[in-house]
């Protein structure tokens, strides 16, 4: 179902205070709860009074508890509200399976619904508590080698055209998986990319980098996969980060290198690393490096 023209402004600005209080009006007008909820909750927003504070937490609590399960049920079947607003789930997750491409398509058409978690199915699960039962084997950098990775060749048939966050943390789709999501279907909206634990090497990065889907990517999240300093030359076609995660990727000094020249070096607002994983030259450079903001700089030099 698609947003009504109401509906868009908020959808598209959270923080859209003048329009949630027009669709509380309809939404109360609709003897919809909701309506209600959004009410309280601008109340407390504006609220000061300690008292006054309390008395509406206890009230939106109440009517939390009493209707949000019936919201929830408007849910397609596998899809579980991980975050929500103003009683509508604004962030939905599926479990990979054959039937998920269908349940995603489905839950992607809910008016709220702007962000979207895939998770590691059942499946998985079993197969890697299999493969964790033995030791693992360990590569050149120290660190262990993941399992082969999940077939997930069928997220190329998904279109992620309404949603500004995407998360596949700890969803192991390595590169195959990787190059199938590059070529999905997407405005470029997507601003928030969660690929933590994916077991992406240089060539997913690569994919990711060049493919137009994720172009207005912002806040990007490689914690714990295996690139190099290939991999983070490849990130340059990130062009609008302000925020890079790539905590236990060993990228060394090489890969310092490649994000001080990278041409988001100077929007960056966040970078997450560890010392070892770009060597204590690595993080000289970074300590030093003109193309970095000036907060970032003084944080490596307390590294």
């Amino acid at each position: 179902m698609r947003p009504t023209p109401l509906e868009q402004s908020p959808r598209e600005d959270p923080n859209d205070l003048t329009a949630w209080r027009a669709y509380s009006d309809v939404l109360l007008e609709q003897n919809d709860a909701r309506g209600r909820l959004i009410e309280l909750e601008l109340r407390l927003a504006r609220e000061g009074r300690d008292d006054e504070r309390k008395a509406l937490q206890s009230e939106i609590a109440q009517l939390t508890q009493e209707h949000q399960e019936h919201w929830d049920a408007e849910l397609p079947k596998g899809v579980q509200a991980v975050t929500r607003l103003y009683g509508f789930a604004t962030k939905v997750a599926v479990a990979w399976s054959p039937e998920a491409p269908a349940h995603i398509a489905e839950a992607l058409e809910g008016r709220w619904v702007t962000a979207l978690r895939i998770r590691p199915g059942a499946a998985a699960d079993e197969a890697d508590a299999e493969y964790w039962s033995d030791e693992p084997d360990y590569d050149e950098n120290d660190m262990p080698l993941p399992p082969p990775p999940y077939e997930a060749g069928a997220l190329a048939d998904l279109d992620f055209g309404g949603i500004r966050e995407l998360d596949l943390s700890y969803f192991r789709i390595g590169d195959p998986g990787v190059e199938r999501l590059a070529a999905a279907t997407s405005a470029g909206r997507i601003e928030t990319l969660d690929l933590r634990y994916c077991g992406i090497g240089n060539d997913g990065a690569a994919a990711l980098a060049a493919s137009g889907n994720f172009g207005n990517v912002r806040r990007l999240h490689l914690q714990y996969n295996r690139l190099t300093s290939e991999g983070v030359r490849a990130l340059a076609g990130f062009e609008r980060l302000e925020e890079l995660d790539l905590r236990y990727n060993r990228i060394g000094t090489d890969g310092a290198q490649a994000l001080i020249e990278a041409p988001f070096a100077g929007s960056l607002k966040r970078l997450l690393l560890y010392r070892q994983d770009v060597s204590d030259a690595g993080v000289k450079m970074l300590a030093t490096a003109p193309q970095l903001p000036t907060a970032l700089r003084s944080f490596w030099r307390s590294v």
